[in-house]
């Protein structure tokens, strides 16, 4: 598996051989709910690529295109090895695009499964997420829908954190070229994500800060760990008020052998007020 892509849209497949100014397509990968992603050769430096191009019936809605061209501006603000890295934008025949590096592995979601992943792996791999979320903040950006699906491990055991569709800037940063951060902040984008990996300041709908991207963290490092979400109920809404008002179980009665250390590190992720994390 190269890229690893949720779902299909309605948007037509670029056929192999087409081309987007110098980038040729070799193979589609798949589609997102940001656009259709492919394999590409950059023919000026002859090294293939992963492009991800909104489609004619989403480029003319504008606020998909936003949203698009940020995550864009986004992501290539940021040069870190565990932060997936954008080489360029553009734009073809009305179709926008983003081209960054093509990747080889498998998301962390399919690491979850039972037996694959040992504890030293799994501290491995969220000091890994860290390390680009540290990235991501010291640029102001805060991911908000971090979770595994999103973060990916290539086959030589690193992580590169992908997908910043959802993420924005913090009021206190300009955004890159001095646009004011919040000239790009969508409306609504406080209670995005996935449920299981929402904080509990984004339930409520208040304003997220890097500190929710470290209690998504928490509970990517306890699923690792525990082999199940520490907040996983029948229904989004039952999720959503177990994060708020519930405790997970503790890890340290999950798993005896880990060390206090460690649980003690998970348990400071999952505060629920984001002063204590």
């Amino acid at each position: 598996m190269i890229q690893a892509i949720s779902r299909l849209d309605e948007d037509a497949v670029l056929a192999p051989g087409a081309r987007l100014g110098p980038y040729e397509i070799l193979a589609p990968l798949g589609a997102g709910g940001m656009g259709r992603v492919y394999q590409a050769l950059d023919t000026r430096l002859g090294r293939e690529v992963a492009i991800k191009v909104l489609g004619p019936g989403a480029a003319g809605d504008s606020a998909r295109r936003r949203r698009f061209e940020r995550e864009a501006r986004l992501a290539g603000a940021v040069n870190h090895p565990h932060v997936l890295t954008v080489f360029d934008v553009g734009e073809w025949d009305g179709q926008p695009f983003v081209v960054s590096e093509l990747l080889q592995g498998e998301t962390l979601r399919a690491h979850l499964r039972p037996g694959v992943l040992t504890a030293r792996r799994a501290i491995d791999y969220a000091i890994q997420i860290c390390d680009g979320l540290e990235a991501l903040h010291s640029q102001g950006i805060v991911h908000r829908d971090l979770k595994p699906e999103n973060v990916f491990v290539t086959t030589d055991g690193r992580i590169k954190i992908l997908d910043l569709g959802l993420a924005a800037p913090t009021r206190e940063s300009d955004g890159p070229g001095g646009e004011p951060w919040d000239a790009v902040t969508t409306e609504g984008a406080a209670v995005g994500g996935t449920a299981a990996y929402m904080s509990p300041e984004q339930v409520r709908r208040q304003p997220a800060d890097s500190r929710s991207d470290i209690f998504a963290c928490g509970v990517i490092l306890y699923e690792m760990l525990a082999r199940r979400r520490p907040f996983s109920e029948e229904t989004a809404a039952e999720t959503m008020t177990a994060i708020l008002r519930h405790e997970p179980p503790s890890l340290a009665e999950v798993d005896p052998s880990l060390s206090r250390h460690l649980v003690h590190v998970v348990e400071r992720c999952l505060e629920k007020r984001p002063e204590d994390r």
